[in-house]
C-alpha cells in the first residue's frame, strides 16, 4: 500500500479573521499538516525563517506591509522556500505572481496549480471580474466600456476596527466608503476584466457580518453588437460550464436578491437582471465575502497548488 503524503502548511497570520476562517476549513483534512509558530515567537523573525525552510506553502493572511516582510524572509531562503498563496493585496498585479482566480479562464487552475507564488483574489473583485472578463473575451463589453461597478459587503471583510465598530452598536446602519474613487481593488479588476478604461467603483459596507452583492448596470444599446440580455446570460453559461463554484442563475421572479443567501458557501452565483423594453440590465454576482471572496478562495487555490496539476 502506498502511504498517502501530506502537505506542511503554515497560516502566517493565523489569528486574523481570513486565517481562522482557512484554519477551520483545513482542521479536518488528512493530506496536510498545519505547522505552526508558538504565541510568543509571532515576532521572531529566526523562529519564522526556520518555519518557512520546513514547510511545502505558506499562506499569507497578513496586511499588505507584513506580507511583503515575509516574502522578503522566503526570497532570502532560495530552494529551500515555500510556495507562496498571499491573501493580502499586495501582489495581486505583481509581475512573477499567478492571479488566484480559477475561474478566470480556461488556462488558469492548471496556471495556478504550477505556481510558486499565487496572489488570492480579492472579495470585490471576485464578483466584479466574474461578470466583467467572460462578457469582454466574448466581445458584448469593450475594453474601453464606461462602467459603474456598486458592491455591499458584510462588515467582517473591513478588517479588525471595522469589525469591532459594529459588534458594538457603535458604526453606521450602512454607509458608502472609499469615496476617493481609489479603492485597492480596482487594479486587479482592470488587469484581470481586461479593460483598458478605468471604471467607476463605489462600494459600501452594511450592518451584517458576511455576505456581498456585487452589480454593474449596462445600457445594452451602448454595448458592441447591441447585444439582448439573453446573449449575456449564454456568454456567461459558456464560459462557466463545468466551474464547480460558480452558477449562472435565473433571476428570481420577485425582483429581489438577498446579500446573505450564500453565507457559510465557498460558491459564487452570477444574475442577469433586464428590461428589455428600455434596454437595460443588472449583472449581479452573489457571494459570502468570507467564503468564495476570501478563504473559500483561498483553500480552492491551495487544492489546485497541492495538486500539482495532477
Amino acid at each position: 500500500m502506498v502511504q498517502r503524503m501530506t502537505t506542511r502548511i503554515f497560516i502566517d497570520g493565523e489569528a486574523g479573521t481570513t486565517g481562522l476562517e482557512i484554519r477551520e476549513r483545513l482542521a479536518r483534512r488528512t493530506d496536510i499538516e498545519i505547522v505552526a509558530i508558538p504565541a510568543e515567537k509571532r515576532k521572531d523573525i529566526e523562529t519564522k525563517r526556520a518555519i518557512l525552510a520546513a514547510v511545502e506553502i505558506a499562506l499569507l493572511c497578513l496586511p499588505d506591509a507584513a506580507a511583503k516582510e515575509t516574502v522578503a524572509l522566503c526570497d532570502g531562503l532560495g530552494p529551500r522556500a515555500p510556495r507562496l498563496l498571499d491573501a493580502s493585496t499586495s501582489h495581486r498585479v505583481a509581475p512573477g505572481w499567478v492571479y488566484g482566480f480559477p475561474e478566470l479562464c480556461a488556462g488558469q487552475p492548471a496556471a495556478i496549480a504550477k505556481a510558486a507564488r499565487v496572489a488570492n483574489v480579492g472579495c470585490y473583485a471576485t464578483g466584479a471580474i466574474a461578470l466583467l472578463r467572460p462578457l469582454v473575451d466574448a466581445g458584448l463589453i469593450a475594453a474601453d466600456q464606461p462602467l459603474t461597478i456598486n458592491a455591499v459587503s458584510g462588515y467582517s471583510g473591513g478588517g479588525r476596527q471595522m469589525i469591532e465598530s459594529y459588534e458594538k452598536g457603535e458604526a453606521s446602519a450602512f454607509e458608502l466608503y472609499a469615496l476617493t474613487l481609489e479603492h485597492k481593488h480596482l487594479p486587479e479588476i482592470i488587469a484581470y476584466s481586461k479593460l483598458s478604461a478605468r471604471p467607476l467603483f463605489v462600494p459600501s459596507v452594511g450592518n451584517f457580518r458576511q455576505g456581498m452583492l456585487v452589480s454593474i448596470p449596462l445600457s445594452l444599446d451602448a454595448l458592441p453588437g447591441k447585444p439582448k440580455a439573453a446573449d449575456l446570460e449564454a456568454a456567461y453559461r459558456r464560459h462557466y460550464d463545468g466551474a464547480p463554484h460558480v452558477r449562472v442563475m435565473p433571476a428570481p421572479a420577485s425582483g429581489r436578491l438577498d446579500a446573505l443567501a450564500l453565507n457559510g458557501t465557498d460558491d459564487m452565483e452570477v444574475f442577469v437582471f433586464a428590461n428589455e423594453a428600455f434596454r437595460h440590465a443588472l449583472l449581479v454576482a452573489r457571494l459570502d465575502n468570507l467564503g468564495k471572496g476570501a478563504s473559500g478562495a483561498a483553500v480552492q487555490n491551495l487544492d489546485l497548488m497541492i495538486s500539482g496539476g495532477v
